[in-house]
């Protein structure tokens, strides 16, 4: 999506909590309870409760009292372009190999608002190339989670800040969310 074809009114924002190695999950697909941390979480929850709707895999969620009153995509191979998700009237299945991403927003119902992508790692790179209009990166810098899952495809050949660089982000200055352990939040933006 580039700003000329960009849905009016829509803003979308990535937000991740990154191990030292640039994970988001252990080698099983499981954030361990060492990324779960009580500043992120409150950052990350303000942010959803913003958001007009969610997207992520099928694996991925925000949990929460809130999450189930969002609006949400599904990333999924299980259908062939979009389709109504059988278990949760506010979400939609989507398959991005058969329908466009302004096909699957259509879907939901909305014009314009607030996207919050919430992963996993194949939906944090696809909206890497269709464009963030904002990506919260927190980093966890004591966790290792060596064979983890990574925030982007390409880590950690690559660091997840060369590759929001190498996407045109830049990052803003840095927020200390907890001084204790030094876990740092950085905003990227075009």
């Amino acid at each position: 999506m580039t700003p000329e074809n960009r849905i009016k009114g829509l803003v979308v924002e990535g937000l991740a909590i990154v191990s030292a190695d640039g994970m988001i999950a252990d080698a099983t697909g499981v954030q361990p309870e060492a990324l779960k941390l009580e500043a992120d979480q409150r950052f990350f929850h303000d942010t959803l409760n913003k958001a007009d709707a969610v997207v992520h895999g099928r694996h991925s969620g925000e949990g929460g009292p809130s999450a189930e009153r969002r609006r949400r995509l599904i990333l999924t191979r299980r259908v062939p372009g979009i389709a109504p998700d059988p278990s949760n009237a506010r979400a939609v299945l989507w398959n991005p190999a058969g329908a466009s991403f302004e096909d699957a927003w259509a879907a939901l119902g909305l014009s314009g608002g607030l996207l919050a992508v919430i992963g996993g790692t194949e939906v944090f790179g696809l909206f890497l190339e269709l464009g963030y209009d904002a990506f919260h990166l927190t980093r966890a810098p004591h966790v290792r989670l060596p064979g983890g899952r990574p925030v982007f495809p390409g880590v950690p050949m690559h660091r997840p800040q060369d590759l929001l660089r190498n996407h045109g982000l830049n990052p803003e200055p840095a927020r200390i969310l907890d001084p204790r352990i030094d876990l740092e939040l950085v905003t990227w933006r075009p």
